[in-house]
């Protein structure tokens, strides 16, 4: 089955997301465009995932939890869980990798944790966006050890990227599916290497306008499930 797919979604508790990125809102926004899954992925946190994984299921959207955690080189990992207490679990070792400066919410944008209702119900002190003390390798090792799958993320921007980054994606990572960005597509970005990988196209939303304006890919999967999902990003091309 084909399934319309946004997998790089950024929610109100992104110090970079707009406050209109509620639980809620990203849901109807989702339904609205007939997604049929979507990934949350805030900075360094999988905190807002409970509030989104209710409502999601109640609008009969698959949610695969995710994270987008910043690596010690400043690169972008989307990393995908086979669901919520994994990702957590993830998430509380990546806050705390996390050097200890303090969000400026009058800079930087408020980081608030919402409830189904939208309420907010928790704010991280943090600030989310700066890179961790872990490196590349060890984002890869520790989201592969529970079951999840680690994707080089937007490998065509020019910052926060492993290619912008490290120059190259190491083959030692053993990567089989990595995202490029809508503009990089359209202006016809070519991964360096001879590698063939799994590409996945995302939003990238911040904003409700964002995500709503974004054209969809679709995902051949043989059921909508995460773990259809995950198997198919872990197994790449071929």
């Amino acid at each position: 089955m084909l399934i319309p797919y946004d997998l790089h979604i950024h929610s109100c508790l992104s110090p970079c997301g707009e406050e209109e990125m509620t639980p809620n809102n990203i849901v109807g926004m989702a339904q609205l465009l007939e997604l049929g899954m979507i990934a949350v992925a805030d900075h360094n946190t999988a905190r807002q995932l409970p509030a989104i994984q209710k409502l999601a299921e109640e609008a009969g959207i698959l949610l695969v939890p995710a994270i987008e955690i910043t690596t010690a080189e400043e690169a972008h990992v989307l990393s995908l869980f086979p669901d919520v207490p994994a990702a957590l679990e993830v998430g509380e070792l990546v806050y705390g990798a996390l050097p200890p400066v303090r969000n400026r919410p009058d800079i930087f944008g408020t980081q608030v944790i919402m409830d189904e209702q939208d309420n907010p119900c928790g704010e991280l002190d943090k600030l989310l966006i700066n890179a961790t003390r872990l490196s590349i390798g060890e984002v890869f090792r520790v989201v592969r050890s529970v079951g999840g799958v680690p994707v080089p993320a937007h490998v065509d921007k020019s910052a926060y990227s492993v290619i912008s980054s490290l120059g190259m994606i190491p083959p030692e990572l053993e990567a089989k599916s990595v995202e490029i960005s809508p503009q990089g597509l359209k202006r016809g970005f070519v991964l360096p290497e001879r590698e063939k990988y799994r590409v996945i196209t995302d939003s990238d939303a911040h904003a409700l306008e964002t995500m709503s304006m974004h054209t969809a890919c679709t995902m051949e999967l043989s059921e909508c499930s995460v773990k259809a999902v995950l198997d198919d990003l872990r197994r790449g091309v071929g």
